[in-house]
């Protein structure tokens, strides 16, 4: 069995280019101050409610 490819997803689409993927986000922030890691996830959680808000767009 294969692993699913990007065009695989529902709309066909792949994943932009200019976002980076889910391990890139949060690389590095084991070395980062603590104060920072609120940023990185609330950055992240305005990404997926973006993104989640197209799905009935599918």
């Amino acid at each position: 069995m294969t692993e699913p490819s990007p065009s695989d997803a529902p709309g066909g689409a792949p994943a932009p280019a200019d976002e980076a993927s889910g391990d890139d986000r949060f690389a590095g922030l084991a070395e980062r101050p603590v104060a920072e890691h609120v940023q990185a996830f609330e950055d992240e959680h305005e990404r997926l409610k973006r993104e989640l808000g197209t799905i009935d767009q599918l």
